[in-house]
């Protein structure tokens, strides 16, 4: 069977963005087709400027929502990434195996060093060696295929680059897995800013449809999206990034194609009330089952419990080939 691996990082509130870009697939699909691993990769939320209480809540709530999702762990494994030590374990060894300029070349350590400088910041080491700690995330479990954001693309390539090196230098001990993008609404834009991702931990809140915001907070959020110059209602990224956003989170909750749904609406008014009320209905099983979670925190304690002692289970044989592999000496 297919193995599949794919993770959150809790530095903020859940949003659309992270339930249509990813965790809709996990649960309509990836856990029913494949042997599914799911992760709330809370270590890499170290990597800025944090506060551990919010961390520890962050974490807890991505777990909790993945469930309130439709995560089922009769069918996967969930867990939290510091749970399980063979993430630190082979990341070092990969560390050992990637270079400099392939750090500094990823994309999203070019952006959030500028933005952590320009706020008077400094940026930590593990901010430049995070794409290598999401690599360990991967290769330790042997997965076939990532479940990603097209964002998170450049990070799968890389794992698949350390992965080769790695089999060619030591011998064959990883496999080599690919990213699977989903197919519409693969990276959902903020409301306010329609060229720029909807992300968790934006300073700015108003373009960003949280999990948990009430329908009335949505509604608001939707129907005060920008748009763009003139009336026509087009398809078109480059001409019409607002009126293309709303369409795709449309199509996306409905099941329809954007460019058929464009040719239903002659104002930005009428597309605004249906968008809202389609992500109202799509969020409205997910808030309620959240709130049942709530109310049972010994389950969600199990579940993470049972699914780190899983992930152990199938990460440590091939974390301590790579150990091998790679010259250590074993522990006796």
């Amino acid at each position: 069977m297919t193995r599949i691996f794919s993770g959150i990082k809790p530095t903020g509130h859940l949003t659309l963005g992270n339930y249509l870009g990813a965790l809709r697939q996990w649960v309509e699909s990836d856990q029913h087709r494949a042997e599914a691993i799911f992760c709330v990769v809370d270590l890499h939320a170290l990597t800025v400027d944090h506060d551990p209480a919010r961390v520890r809540r962050l974490s807890r709530q991505a777990a909790t929502l993945m469930l309130a999702a439709g995560l089922d762990p009769t069918l996967c494994t969930l867990f939290v990434q510091s749970h399980v030590d063979e993430h630190t374990r082979l990341s070092y060894l990969l560390e050992c195996t990637a270079s400099d300029g392939e750090m500094r070349r990823m994309i999203q350590y070019k952006e959030k060093s500028v933005r952590e400088r320009e706020t008077g910041g400094s940026v930590r080491l593990s901010l430049l060696t995070y794409p290598v700690l999401m690599a360990a995330d991967i290769l330790a479990y042997g997965a076939d295929e990532v479940p990603v954001g097209d964002d998170q693309a450049q990070h799968v390539e890389l794992t698949r680059d350390l992965a080769v090196r790695f089999n060619q230098r030591y011998g064959q001990t990883f496999t080599v897995p690919r990213a699977v993008l989903p197919p519409v609404a693969a990276r959902v834009m903020d409301l306010q800013d329609p060229t720029s991702k909807m992300g968790k931990s934006h300073a700015e809140t108003s373009g960003i449809v949280y999990l948990l915001d009430e329908p009335d907070v949505v509604r608001r959020k939707v129907m005060r999206a920008v748009t763009d110059s003139g009336a026509e209602v087009a398809y078109d990224r480059a001409a019409k990034p607002g009126v293309t956003n709303l369409l795709e989170l449309l199509a996306a909750c409905t099941g329809k194609e954007p460019g058929e749904l464009a040719a239903g609406y002659s104002s930005y008014g009428a597309l605004k009330k249906d968008t809202a009320d389609a992500v109202v209905e799509l969020l409205r099983p997910v808030r309620e089952r959240h709130a049942e979670l709530c109310a049972d925190p010994a389950y969600v304690d199990g579940v993470l419990r049972d699914g780190a002692r899983r992930a152990r289970e199938l990460a440590r044989p091939t974390v301590d080939a790579a150990y091998r592999a790679i010259g250590l000496l074993p522990a006796r």
